[in-house]
């Protein structure tokens, strides 16, 4: 997961955002250290997911199947 310095900044920038505004250099780092933080937790997730097994009828372990993305 993210580094707890870095989610500390993240709240640190978004409370000055509501109260006074933020600078074009807060504002691309606020960006950035998102982008980064929902990587993370997209990564968490999915290793995660990797590692859900479903307990079949019998006693097997299933592990589950990766959707197919639909095509646009």
């Amino acid at each position: 997961m993210l580094e707890k310095a870095k989610i500390d900044r993240i709240n640190q920038l978004a409370r000055k955002a509501k109260t006074e505004g933020l600078t074009e250099e807060e504002t691309q780092e606020r960006q950035a250290l998102r982008a980064e933080y929902l990587a993370a937790v997209r990564t968490h997730v999915q290793n995660t997911l990797d590692n859900v097994r479903i307990v079949e009828k019998d006693g097997s372990h299933t592990p589950l199947k990766r959707r197919e993305k639909p095509s646009n």
